[in-house]
C-alpha cells in the first residue's frame, strides 16, 4: 500500500474531522477532566495549606476546614474522573463504529481490483488492529491534550498570582514537559510507527499464506524455508518493538528529570523572592507544591507520545484506504442493457510495468460457446477481467453490442454476467446458501436444478444434512473440485445471459467435467458463454477456439 505523505498534525486534524458528530460528549468530557484534574491538584496545594496551618503561617482556613475541603475535592476527582472516561470511550466506540462502515464502504468501492492482490494481510491488519488502536486517539489523546492546555494555563494565572515570575518560571517547564519533550520524540519515532506496522501487517500476510497453503508447504518439504521467513519477520517486527521500546524509556526518565529540575527551580525562584520580600515565605512552599503537583496532566501528554507513534501511524494506513482512488470507478448511471456480440477492439493491458495483452482484437458471438486456449500467464484471466470491467483497458475498446463497456451501468453489467473464477470461496454456511448466494430468492427445486447441471447434487445428498450441510470455514472441509463444482452450480442458477469460465474444470475429474461440459453445451442456444482453460479436453465443446 502506498502512504500518503501526511505529518503528524495532519494525521491528527484529519482523524479529528471525523468527531464532529459527538463533538458535544467530547466537550463534556473535556470539562470534566479539567475539573478532575484541577481539583486533584489543589488536594495536594490544600495539603501545602495545611502544613502551613499547622506551623502557624496561615490562618485563613482552619485546619478542620482544609481537610473537609481535601475530603470534598476526593469524592469529586473519582466522579468527574469516571464520568470523563465513560464519555471518552463512548466517543471512541461510536467514532469506531463508524470508521469501520467507512473502511466497509471503502473497500467496496476499490473492489474487485483491490482485493485482486496479495496485500491481503495488510488490509485485515488494517481492518482490525489499526481501527482498533485508534481507540487510544480518541479515548486517550484528544481529551488529554485540551486538558492539559487548560489545567496548565489556570495553574500558570494560579501561580502567577502569586508573582508573575513564578507563573512564567512554571508556563516554561509546561511548554517543555507538554509540547517540546512529545514533539521531539513524536518526530523521532514516527518513521518507526509506520514500519511498525507495516512489518506488522507484512507479518500477517505472511502467517495468511501459511495457513491457506499449510497441505503445499508440508507436501513440498517447504517448512523450513517458509518457518525461517517467518522468524525473518518476526525477528525485524521485534527489533522495531525493542527500538520503539528503548525511545519511550529514554522520554520517561527525560520528563521525570524536567519534573524533578522544574521543581528545584521553583523552590530556588520562590525562594529568592521570599528572602527578597517580595511574596511571603509560606506561598514559595505553596509555589513549589503547585509546581510539582500540576504536572500531571502535562506528563500524561509526554507519555502519549510513544503510543501516539504507533496510533498515528495507524491512522495514516487507514486514511490512505479511506482517500485511495479505485482502478475503475463504477458508472451508475449508464446504458442497462448488455447482450449482443463481444468485441474486443485493439485491447491493451497491463499490470504496473508488465504488458499481458497486446493488441488484441476477437469478436465473441452471442449464443455461442468460445474457447480461450493458452499456457498460465499469456492474459486468459486478465481477459475476463476487462470484460467485467474489474480492469480498464490501456488501449483499445470493448463493446457489448454496440455499447461500449465504460458506458454501461456497472451493477447491470455485472447482473447480467456470471462470472465463475478459478478459486470459489464458500461461505461459512449450508451448501443450499452458498449457492443461493447467485440468486437469494430461489427455491430448493432451482437450487437442486442448477447443483444438477453442475454435477454436485449426488455429492451433496452423500452428505449426513444434504443441502443443509454446514461449510467450514473457508470452505476447507470440501476438495477443490466440490468447491468448483459449486462455483459452477451458482452460475447456472444465476441463469444470465453471458457466462464467463475461467479454469471451471481445473480440479474435476473427466467424468464430472463431461457432465458440467455437456450443461453448458445445452445452455449455449439462449446464453453467450466464454471459457477460458489451459486443458484441450475442455475445448470439445466450443464453437470457436482462439489460442493465446
Amino acid at each position: 500500500m502506498q502512504h500518503k505523505k501526511r505529518n503528524s498534525l495532519q494525521i491528527m486534524l484529519e482523524l479529528l474531522g471525523m468527531i464532529r458528530p459527538l463533538i458535544g460528549y467530547m466537550l463534556l468530557a473535556i470539562l470534566m477532566g479539567s475539573i478532575g484534574n484541577l481539583v486533584a491538584t489543589f488536594i495536594t496545594i490544600l495539603g501545602g495549606y495545611g502544613l502551613l496551618s499547622v506551623s502557624g503561617l496561615y490562618n485563613k482556613l482552619t485546619l478542620t476546614t482544609i481537610f473537609t475541603i481535601i475530603i470534598i475535592f476526593a469524592v469529586i476527582r473519582g466522579i468527574l474522573r469516571y464520568a470523563e472516561q465513560a464519555c471518552n470511550h463512548y466517543i471512541a466506540f461510536k467514532l469506531l463504529a463508524r470508521i469501520r462502515n467507512k473502511v466497509f464502504t471503502s473497500l467496496r468501492r476499490l473492489a474487485p481490483a483491490k482485493l485482486d492482490g496479495n496485500d491481503k494481510g495488510n488490509l485485515i491488519s488494517i481492518i482490525t488492529s489499526d481501527i482498533e488502536l485508534l481507540e487510544v486517539f480518541y479515548a486517550h489523546t484528544i481529551s488529554p491534550i485540551a486538558i492539559a492546555v487548560i489545567t496548565s494555563v489556570f495553574m500558570c494565572v494560579f501561580i502567577g498570582n502569586i508573582h508573575l515570575l513564578l507563573g512564567i518560571v512554571a508556563l516554561l517547564f509546561y511548554l517543555l514537559v507538554g509540547l517540546v519533550v512529545p514533539v521531539l520524540n513524536s518526530k523521532r519515532g514516527s518513521k518507526k510507527g509506520q514500519d511498525y506496522r507495516d512489518s506488522f501487517g507484512d507479518l500477517n500476510t505472511s502467517v495468511l499464506d501459511n495457513l491457506y497453503g499449510l497441505e503445499e508447504i508440508i507436501q513440498y518439504g517447504q517448512q523450513e524455508k517458509r518457518q525461517r521467513e517467518l522468524a525473518e519477520k518476526t525477528e525485524s517486527l521485534e527489533k522495531i518493538t525493542k527500538e520503539l521500546k528503548k525511545e519511550e524509556s529514554v522520554q520517561k526518565i527525560t520528563t521525570d528529570w524536567i519534573i524533578l529540575f522544574a521543581g528545584i527551580t521553583m523552590l530556588a525562584v520562590s525562594g529568592y523572592l521570599a528572602s527578597n520580600g517580595e511574596i511571603e515565605g509560606g506561598m514559595s512552599l505553596i509555589a513549589t507544591v503547585a509546581m510539582i503537583g500540576s504536572f500531571g496532566p502535562t506528563a500524561a501528554l509526554s507519555a502519549l507520545s510513544n503510543n501516539l507513534n504507533h496510533t498515528l501511524a495507524c491512522g495514516n494506513r487507514v486514511l490512505d484506504l479511506l482517500s485511495e482512488e479505485p482502478v475503475v470507478l463504477d458508472n451508475v448511471s449508464g446504458e442497462e442493457e448488455c447482450g449482443g456480440n463481444i468485441t474486443c477492439d485493439g485491447v491493451t493491458f497491463g499490470y504496473e510495468n508488465k504488458e499481458v495483452l497486446n493488441n488484441f482484437n476477437e469478436t465473441f458471438s452471442e449464443k455461442r460457446i468460445h474457447g480461450i486456449l493458452g499456457k498460465s500467464g499469456c492474459g486468459k484471466s486478465t481477459l475476463l477481467k476487462l470484460l467485467m470491467r474489474f480492469y480498464e483497458t490501456n488501449k483499445g475498446k470493448i463493446y457489448y453490442g454496440e455499447n461500449d463497456v465504460n458506458t454501461i451501468k456497472t451493477s447491470s453489467l455485472r447482473n447480467m454476467i456470471s462470472y465463475v473464477t478459478q478459486e470459489t470461496f464458500l461461505f461459512h454456511d449450508t451448501i443450499e446458501n452458498n449457492i443461493k448466494i447467485a440468486k437469494e430468492d430461489a427455491t430448493r427445486e432451482e437450487v437442486i436444478e442448477a447443483a444438477k447441471k453442475a454435477s454436485i447434487h449426488d455429492f451433496i445428498l452423500s452428505l449426513p444434512n444434504g443441502y443443509d450441510t454446514k461449510v467450514s470455514e473457508l470452505g476447507e472441509s470440501l476438495s477443490g473440485g466440490e468447491r468448483q463444482r459449486i462455483g459452477i452450480a451458482r452460475a447456472f442458477l444465476h441463469n444470465s445471459n453471458i457466462i464467463f469460465l475461467d479454469e471451471p474444470t481445473s480440479n474435476i475429474d473427466s467424468l464430472n467435467e463431461g457432465i458440467i461440459l455437456e450443461s453448458l453445451n445445452k445452455e449455449k442456444e439462449d446464453k453467450t458463454i466464454i471459457l477460458v482453460s489451459h486443458r484441450k479436453s475442455t475445448m470439445g465443446i466450443v464453437d470457436n477456439m482462439i489460442n493465446m
